[in-house]
């Protein structure tokens, strides 16, 4: 089988599509995740902590070098914790939605398997059992 034909066969199997699937939904649902975070949570919280902006807060290292006109010639060296806490906002917030996503499926998953076992055989069983019964007691 050639090289082709083969990866042709892997890439159109249905667990290859849905996982491409998944990586395009989370990869938009992530953007809105970091929108919402951004541009929603963080300036409100930013407010109520003295108007801070979170991606502004920054440990300085080492500050820029300039020359004598003012031009930056090494950049200064800064350890940006407010990058880092609107990362970990996103990472609760994503990691929150597939739990509860998760959770959901996991009820539903639940109820249907209890509804399956609770219901007994189906009808075709409990006919072909009758029937079976029947030719039993035939002599």
């Amino acid at each position: 089988m050639s090289f082709l034909k083969e990866f042709k066969e892997f890439a159109t199997r249905g667990n290859v599509m849905d996982l491409a699937i998944g990586i395009i939904i989370g990869s938009a649902f992530g953007k809105i995740v970091s929108s919402l975070v951004a541009d929603i949570i963080m300036p409100p919280i930013g407010l109520i902590v003295g108007g801070i902006k979170f991606t502004d807060l920054k440990i300085g290292l080492k500050d820029a070098v300039l020359d004598s006109s003012g031009k930056i010639i090494t950049q200064a060296v800064t350890l940006n914790i407010g990058n880092f806490i609107q990362a970990a906002f996103d990472f609760f917030i994503i990691s929150g939605a597939v739990f509860l996503i998760v959770k959901l499926m996991n009820t539903l998953n639940r109820r249907k398997k209890e509804a399956s076992v609770s219901k007994g055989p189906s009808e075709e069983v409990q006919l072909l059992t009758e029937i079976r019964d029947l030719l039993k007691k035939q002599p």
